[in-house]
């Protein structure tokens, strides 16, 4: 089932970019018991842009060492090479220039890997990038998305086949981080679209899944979790507030706001605020500010989240954010990467240049 002017789509297939290519690169858990700590893959990595509003990692402070409070504070964020819009970028610098620079300002920013079925082993994969940002000095920045009956069936359906199967690759996303550091945002659309396409016996498995992923994933000491709780035009506070508490949020550090959608930062802002005072907890969140820019599409279109034009990049990745519970700006969803076969647009999370151009043209910066 479709909701108008709330859903979003996300990336498919894109968590592997992170395994090394080419010349210059290559608490207590209900889920287990314990964690079999290890590494796995080759290193890799390059220096990547500091996060506006981040200072750079202490000198001589390893990337694994277990942080409290904030956890974007004092180190950048890794920006994995070969995403999209570096490829792009480098293909237009030899035909359009002006059309590269553009879409440089969209592979200049340090984004979120994501992972799902797609990505394989994941322990392996997840290895790889977090090996690849503690060898930068720089912190991982993980979207796990590979909840069962994901995205109710729409433009990126799919997930773990089952609740013992998704169990098992969460624990692999759990593995290959190990005792390093790293950001996950857990199941994006898994809370919004809960009572859209679920039963209620469902609903509940659903909510218990989520649980069990952040006690598993929070068990790891340099790991900080944020539940994924929709956007400030989806779900009431109220009501999400509830979904969170049985999700597990008092284990998190906190939720995220706007993944892969287009709200505006000042009601994202005032939503999780509400949100936290609804919860009745400490809690902190992140916003992802990838393509929020100008804002949602105007009203009327029953699919406002698929790809809309006139949309812009929204402000920079930064933990300046003048609010105390708000961790950080994000770039979750890979602005260019297209939210589905919808509007001109390929698959979901294949590259859409044109949405990608018209992004970076209106963006204010």
């Amino acid at each position: 089932m479709r909701m108008p002017g709330l859903r979003r789509s996300h990336e498919l297939g894109f968590g592997t970019h992170a395994v090394c290519r080419g010349p210059g690169a290559l608490r207590a858990g209900v889920l287990a018991a314990a964690v079999a700590l290890g590494s796995l893959g080759v290193a890799c990595g390059r220096p990547a842009p500091a996060v506006p509003g981040s200072s750079p990692a202490s000198a001589g402070a390893p990337a694994s060492e277990p942080r409290t409070g904030n956890p974007f504070a004092g180190i950048r964020i890794y920006r994995a090479p070969y995403s999209n819009a570096e490829n792009a970028q480098q293909r237009l610098a030899k035909t359009n220039p002006a059309d590269a620079l553009l879409i440089g300002k969209i592979a200049a920013q340090p984004q979120a890997s994501w992972y799902g079925g797609w990505s394989g082993d994941v322990r392996t994969v997840v290895t790889n990038y977090v090996n690849a940002a503690e060898r930068a000095g720089e912190l991982a920045l993980l979207v796990a998305y590979n909840v069962p009956n994901r995205d109710c069936g729409q433009y990126s359906a799919g997930g773990a086949s089952d609740d013992s199967s998704y169990a098992e690759w969460i624990k692999g996303v759990a593995e290959g981080i190990g005792q390093r550091r790293a950001v996950v945002v857990l199941e994006p659309d898994a809370l919004g679209l809960l009572t859209q396409c679920l039963s209620p016996e469902d609903q509940e498995k659903r909510l218990e899944l989520i649980r069990q992923a952040v006690v598993l994933l929070e068990a790891q000491p340099g790991v900080a979790v944020y539940i994924d709780a929709g956007h400030s035009g989806w779900v009431p506070a109220a009501e999400m507030a509830q979904r969170l508490r049985r999700a597990g949020i008092a284990e998190a550090r906190g939720f995220a706001l706007n993944t892969s959608n287009y709200r505006a930062d000042a009601e994202l802002v005032s939503y999780g605020k509400e949100l936290i005072a609804a919860l009745g907890q400490d809690s902190h969140f992140v916003v992802d500010s990838s393509r929020n820019g100008n804002g949602p599409a105007p009203a009327g279109d029953p699919e406002d989240w698929c790809n809309p034009e006139g949309r812009a990049l929204g402000r920079a990745p930064t933990t300046d954010t003048g609010e105390p519970a708000l961790d950080a700006f994000l770039w979750l969803k890979r602005p260019g990467e297209s939210d589905g076969a919808c509007k001109g647009g390929p698959p979901a999370g294949q590259w859409f240049e044109a949405r990608a151009l018209e992004m970076a043209r209106n963006a204010k910066w």
